[in-house]
């Protein structure tokens, strides 16, 4: 009877279904189910398999937070299942998402990924500082450098971790490449290099926060101009890879762990050209085994930038900073909550 209770306490049908969605749209910080739809619809343009790994990331990284005693508030903010999903959208694009020995790989790291997060909330509560991501880039990494090595996880014993690339080709920007690169810089998000899933994406966060929209459109023209600034080839900056941690540093930075104000802004726009420069030397350092970049460049910047936050009051305003366990207003709480 007791565990009855406790599996009911998850919710059923339509309550299960918006902590789901809103596990999605946590990956960009949002507490919105409709924002996490439109996310999923954004993934089935490029591939509907896509669409499905995410939800049932999501879904099996929150039903395993609930049965391990997770909070409650976590749970149904979607906070347990970003990180679920991430990870199972990463072994689809990276391993094949029609091979069934990927559906269960995947089912797996969600529920490993799940123990980690708990574990790095733990461990990044002493300073008072969110896990972010850096669950699922850690599995994620692991994953994809021990995959070459088993052969019914990746049959071709080949790494399928693209290794950075040189800086060569032309560095002249064509409006045509602004224009995906600023889509592509929030589609990268989800590994989609579709301009029309961004516009999707931008929509989402547009429809959850103004503020949100604008601070990704901001990002994502920050992450275009540094790259471009730094000589970065122009076909790099068109594709998304150079900029889509820009945009998650900009989120973070304004409006989920410090509120958004016009200054605020400012400290998250340098933010998000730090994190587009930190790119390449992530990649660089992990090329040796072969690793990937994901979305360390993200992780690294912003626990930097929040950590010089609260020692920067000055600067970031006294009523600006928020702590990594108080959720914010714009974003609707994002991931703010880390315990």
């Amino acid at each position: 009877m007791r565990r009855h209770v406790t599996l009911k306490a998850l919710g059923h049908g339509p309550g299960f279904v918006l902590r789901v969605l809103r596990g999605l749209a946590q990956v960009m910080f949002l507490d919105s189910a409709w924002a996490g739809a439109v996310f999923a619809l954004a993934l089935s343009t490029a591939d509907w398999r896509y669409g499905a790994y995410a939800l049932g990331g999501a879904a099996l990284g929150t039903c395993a937070a609930h049965l391990l005693g997770a909070p409650r508030d976590r749970v149904r903010a979607g906070l347990e299942g970003f990180n679920s999903c991430l990870i199972a959208l990463c072994c689809a694009v990276f391993l094949g998402a029609g091979r069934s020995a990927t559906v269960l790989l995947a089912a797996a790291a969600c529920l490993v990924v799940t123990v980690a997060t708990a574990a790095m909330n733990r461990l990044l509560q002493i300073w008072d500082l969110p896990a972010l991501t850096m669950p699922y880039c850690l599995l994620a990494g692991a994953v994809t450098l021990a995959a070459p090595a088993f052969r019914r996880i990746r049959p071709h014993g080949q790494s399928i971790a693209a290794p950075p690339r040189a800086g060569s080709g032309p560095t002249d920007l064509r409006w045509s490449d602004v224009g995906e690169a600023f889509f592509h810089n929030v589609s990268q998000v989800l590994f989609i290099e579709r301009w029309y899933a961004g516009a999707l994406l931008l929509a989402a966060l547009f429809l959850a926060s103004r503020v949100a929209g604008w601070v990704a459109c901001a990002g994502s023209a920050t992450g275009i101009l540094t790259a471009w600034a730094l000589g970065t080839p122009a076909a790099r900056i068109a594709d998304g890879t150079m900029g889509y941690n820009a945009v998650l540093v900009a989120l973070a930075l304004c409006g989920v762990f410090l509120a958004a104000t016009p200054t605020t802004l400012l400290y998250a726009l340098l933010g998000a050209a730090t994190a587009t420069a930190l790119t390449p030397a992530v990649a660089a350092l992990l090329a040796p085994s072969d690793g990937h970049p994901l979305t360390w460049p993200f992780v690294l910047t912003t626990l930097g930038f929040l950590a010089a936050a609260r020692s920067l009051p000055h600067f970031t305003g006294p009523t600006a900073l928020r702590t990594a366990n108080r959720p914010t207003e714009p974003l609707q709480g994002g991931q703010a909550t880390a315990g």
